[in-house]
């Protein structure tokens, strides 16, 4: 399915913005977060490609809130999983993510919610087109488009793509993960 959000600027001046669309997913689940690829320390500068093997490849904003002891969270190799407890209050973190693909794996559903990322453009919250947040009622997976100054009358959008897959197991482990979930968040 495609879904696509468009806000357009009925006011009287302009005004800066950025899509925000979220989806609130049923509790119980599992959200699987995929992570960039890793790649060995380059060592020296002599050994290195090019200055991009010594450069970040990930930005993580956290909230308030948030604490990275929170048995809700496990950070993986390949990937960070976020699942919703009834009993637990908020979390949330918002993302660069660049492979724009996030699933959440709830009664043996899996939704993957696919999106964007601009490589150079401004984004809202330190610089990040993905959210999610969990609370004891639900959990969402969140993704937004560049800031932008929208003129009266002008209108932007911010499209989303979503997939339903069934019959799915809830992993144990990355191994489990890479093995079920992977191929349908590629």
């Amino acid at each position: 399915m495609t879904v696509v959000h468009r806000i357009t600027n009925v006011g009287q001046g302009a005004i800066e913005l950025a899509p925000w669309a979220l989806s609130v997913m049923a509790p119980g689940g599992l959200e699987i977060i995929p992570l960039p690829t890793k790649r060995p320390h380059p060592g020296s500068a002599k050994n290195a490609r090019s200055a991009v093997d010594f450069a970040p490849n990930l930005l993580v904003v956290a909230w308030p809130f948030t604490d990275f002891q929170d048995p809700r969270w496990h950070f993986g190799t390949r990937f960070l999983t976020l699942r919703q407890d009834a009993a637990r209050g908020p979390t949330k973190l918002g993302l660069a993510h660049r492979m724009g693909a996030v699933g959440y794996l709830n009664a043996g559903t899996l939704f993957v919610k696919r999106f964007d990322y601009q490589e150079g453009m401004p984004y809202p919250d330190l610089g990040v087109n993905f959210e999610t947040f969990t609370n004891q009622d639900m959990l969402e997976i969140e993704s937004l488009g560049p800031l932008v100054k929208l003129d009266p009358g002008r209108s932007v959008e911010h499209t989303e793509y979503w997939e339903l897959f069934g019959n799915l197991r809830e992993p144990r482990n990355e191994a489990e993960i890479e093995a079920d979930v992977a191929p349908k968040l590629e």
